[in-house]
């Protein structure tokens, strides 16, 4: 009752202040530490808070540690290569292990990781992957390591791996990149790998497939899965809490004040799963193209989601068949079989030569574009012919001199045009790859590296997103301003330039 009652009264001092702008992002008081009791400061508060002169900031800053943002303050050499430039910076970007739990909202994790930088204090589920790529390439295997240890380590706490090492991220994942971390440390250690990390891999799974066994005849979703037509299971992006985020709280709730046609919890839930998409924010989940308004995200089945899934699948099938368990293995090939062939009959359309989003309540596909129709070709789940109509997409619409554009719709949305982002260049930049699509590639590799070198030579920087139609203007729009450090970008850049 006591730690109850606690709850409730931060929430009203939290309430106050996100919606006071006291911060000009939500997200700095929520990654707050206090540097006495909470019990002590909530009853300060409640006896100082009608005063006449109380000063709501003057009383934070005396009781809370604000966060720094430290790669933010890291100046760069410009006389030093981008290579070594980058690898100065895994340096600066990581973090030691901690048993610490007075960290406020920060999650102790056991071993060392790399963060993204600027407002990114704190470890990104998908992030890391490719952040890891380039940690690879600057010979950092055992840093790797630790933080495929320290996402199997929330996996055994958790039961799955949040968004990040945030208590405020704890209903939501993240695009499920865990079996490909594994791969990396199964490139440079061998396969046995695959059996060491055999239960988080199986708990992982678990967590995205929960209430798939629950689905009546009558019933098409439940958490993350949905039942098609046909009977195939699919898997949507899903948060179980139908709240405002902490770290975009004032904006939340602004925005589901603006919506007529669906209550603030069906809101802060499209809000929520668009979250764990990594897509926070983008065109591709609303009803209109262009309206954040109209955001519907639990009602979509995303083709890049459902790649991913068909991959754990498939390590899941591996893992076994190392094991000897065929039973086990032969259950995962028939799964992963079934999901190949959902992802061809429910994402392909044959008429435009591309992969688009499913919206399972309308029954068909959206039909606005989005680069990740490169996914199946990353994971070489499409035909020859297919691979080639999704290239001369890429090329006539998506390509652009700094590289490919993350939708063709102009929002001030941060996935969306003009905008392009290293995560999704490596997809597509690999993926060609995969179906001997070499020269398109290498166009995407140049013009996006040139874009990288281009700005690390006017400004000293790696940028978290990216221009892709100009590099005389940072990229646009969002939450929150353009971050440099950046992990994702660091590590692809590498990764491209080996």
């Amino acid at each position: 009752m006591a730690d109850r009652i606690l709850a409730e009264n931060f929430q009203t001092l939290f309430d106050t202040v996100q919606r006071s702008s006291l911060f000009s992002d939500s997200k700095t008081f929520s990654d707050a530490i206090t540097k006495v009791s909470l019990a002590q400061i909530l009853d300060s508060y409640h006896q100082r808070k009608n005063v006449a002169d109380f000063d709501l900031k003057a009383f934070i800053e005396q009781n809370f540690i604000l966060p720094a943002e430290q790669a933010s303050e890291y100046q760069s050499d410009l006389n030093k290569p981008i290579q070594q430039h980058l690898d100065d910076l895994w340096e600066v970007l990581t973090r030691q292990p901690s048993t610490s739990e007075s960290q406020g909202s920060l999650i102790p994790l056991p071993f060392s990781y790399v963060v993204p930088g600027g407002r990114f204090r704190e470890i990104y589920y998908w992030d890391s992957y490719f952040t890891m790529l380039g940690l690879q390439v600057s010979g950092r295997e055992a840093l790797v390591e630790s933080m495929v240890n320290n996402f199997a380590h929330l996996i055994d706490t958790l039961g799955f791996i949040p968004n990040g090492n945030r208590t405020y991220y704890l209903g939501r994942s993240q695009p499920p990149f865990f079996a490909l971390m594994v791969n990396l440390v199964a490139e440079s250690q061998g396969e046995q790998v695959w059996q060491r990390y055999l239960p988080q891999l199986e708990k992982e799974y678990a967590f995205w497939m929960r209430g798939c066994e629950e689905l009546s005849p009558n019933q098409t979703v439940k958490n993350r899965v949905v039942r098609l037509p046909d009977g195939s299971i699919l898997n949507r992006y899903w948060d179980d809490i139908a709240l405002p985020r902490p770290e975009a709280y004032k904006e939340d709730v602004a925005l589901a004040a603006q919506v007529q046609d669906q209550s603030p919890e069906e809101v802060y839930r499209h809000l929520r799963a668009a979250a764990e998409s990594g897509w926070d924010f983008s065109s591709r989940w609303f009803k209109d193209s262009q309206t954040m308004q109209t955001i519907h995200t639990t009602d979509l089945i995303p083709v890049d989601l459902n790649c991913l899934l068909w991959y754990l699948e498939k390590r899941l099938q591996r893992a076994y068949e190392l094991g000897g368990n065929v039973l086990l293995a032969n259950r995962y090939e028939e799964k992963a079989a079934q999901r190949h062939t959902a992802i061809q009959a429910f994402f392909w359309n044959e008429a435009a030569g591309f992969y688009f989003d499913y919206d399972w309540k309308l029954k068909r596909q959206k039909d606005n574009g989005t680069l990740a129709a490169a996914f199946p070709l990353f994971f070489s789940l499409s035909t020859s012919a297919q691979a080639g109509r999704v290239a001369q997409v890429l090329e006539k619409k998506f390509l652009q001199k700094n590289g490919l554009l993350t939708t063709l719709q102009f929002t001030h949305e941060q996935w969306d045009a003009p905008n392009g982002w290293a995560p999704l260049q490596w997809i597509a930049y690999q993926g060609l790859k995969n179906y001997q699509l070499d020269a398109l590639a290498t166009r995407v590799k140049n013009n996006w590296m040139n874009n990288n070198e281009t700005y690390y030579a006017k400004t000293g920087k790696m940028m978290e997103k990216y221009n892709v139609l100009t590099d005389d203007i940072s990229a646009q729009d969002g939450e929150y301003p353009n971050q440099d450090g950046f992990g994702w970008t660091n590590g692809v850049y590498l990764k491209m330039k080996e």
